[in-house]
């Protein structure tokens, strides 16, 4: 085990832990079809080509992948390694039109990848579903590069199965970023609120996302999975395109964020991962989530600018309280068009 400071916080196992953890892991026979009933709250430790064609179709109002991108990388002793662009379509048509079918018909799906694997990732998304957007998020981590740029953005594709019956609540993801030239209109602010913190505004979430802090260290979320998505990004996608009670589903779960993040926000949740101590790290997440529902950077309903002031006061104020919006704000709508 790695020697660590005293103020890391990252999660680790003991081997008391990984025992009882693995004890609550659901392991699918390769045979023998599933229920709704047998997955939904489940953390699944099997290999998603093993078990796909038996898990129920369209059974997920939100699905989040974020498959291996096409570089080689070493998750936990399985490598994957990169191969040509053409090979690499033909990983991603092996299994992604099944994941598809695991989707409800008003469902929605975010695809996660890198630069140099976007450009498949949007082919093989508009082969399955109508693509709406791309999200370009801004991942400030990792060394510098001598001779190219420093890579710090990656996309998330957003598609739909049905582009005019979809769930989108634009309320529930709100930015809310200091004003620093308010504007005043007959003496009073517009479109801004004055605060004992400071002038704040809420703004409608574009597809750019500079408020993103990526897991380190010091916080309690982080693990030491390589390429782990931070809370704050899958609550964004959780809030935006799944109802309350609805199902999210990730078949490439990791070290468990989607499903812990789901559950703080009081969805039902089904992620599928082969490496049985992710999975086991990913339980461990859930069971504090049991009594801890804060996400950093999401409070009082809205999700704050990076760094702001008051993001930690207002962190504190909501430990221990579910991180959902109050009733006033819990809205909703349908899209019908386009």
């Amino acid at each position: 085990m790695k020697e660590r400071a005293e103020r890391n916080r990252t999660i680790t196992l003991s081997a008391e832990e990984y025992n009882l953890f693995s004890r609550k892991l659901c392991c699918l026979k390769k045979d023998i079809p599933v229920d709704l009933g047998e997955i939904v709250n489940k953390t699944v430790n099997n290999d998603l080509f093993d078990i796909i064609d038996l898990l129920p179709k369209q059974f997920a109002d939100l699905i989040v992948v974020d498959p291996p991108y096409n570089l080689t990388r070493d998750f936990n002793g399985f490598t994957f390694k990169s191969s040509s662009k053409n090979r690499y379509f033909d990983y991603l048509r092996s299994w992604f039109p099944k994941v598809v079918s695991l989707l409800k018909p008003s469902g929605s799906m975010y695809l996660c990848g890198d630069w140099k694997c976007t450009s498949a990732l949007q082919q093989v998304m508009e082969e399955n579903l109508t693509v709406l957007n791309r999200i370009t998020w801004q991942r400030e981590k990792g060394r510098g590069a001598l001779s190219n740029w420093k890579n710090a953005m990656e996309d998330i594709w957003f598609g739909v199965k049905d582009a005019k019956n979809y769930y989108f609540n634009v309320e529930a993801v709100k930015l809310k970023r200091k004003v620093l030239a308010p504007y005043k209109e007959n003496d009073k602010p517009k479109d801004w609120e004055k605060t004992e913190e400071g002038n704040f505004r809420l703004t409608y979430p574009s597809n750019f996302w500079d408020d993103i802090s990526i897991p380190y260290w010091s916080m309690p979320e982080n693990t030491d999975h390589p390429t782990q998505k931070p809370e704050k990004l899958i609550a964004k996608l959780i809030l935006s395109s799944c109802p309350e009670n609805g199902i999210v589903f990730d078949p490439f779960l990791g070290s468990g964020t989607t499903s812990v993040v789901a559950k703080k926000l009081g969805r039902k949740y089904c992620g599928v991962e082969m490496n049985k101590e992710y999975c086991c790290w990913a339980e461990k997440r859930l069971e504090r989530a049991e009594t801890d529902k804060t996400i950093q950077g999401y409070s009082d309903g809205v999700f704050w600018e990076r760094n702001t002031a008051n993001l930690q006061t207002a962190n504190n104020k909501q430990k221990m309280k579910p991180a959902t919006r109050p009733d006033s704000f819990n809205l909703f709508s349908k899209i019908t068009s386009l």
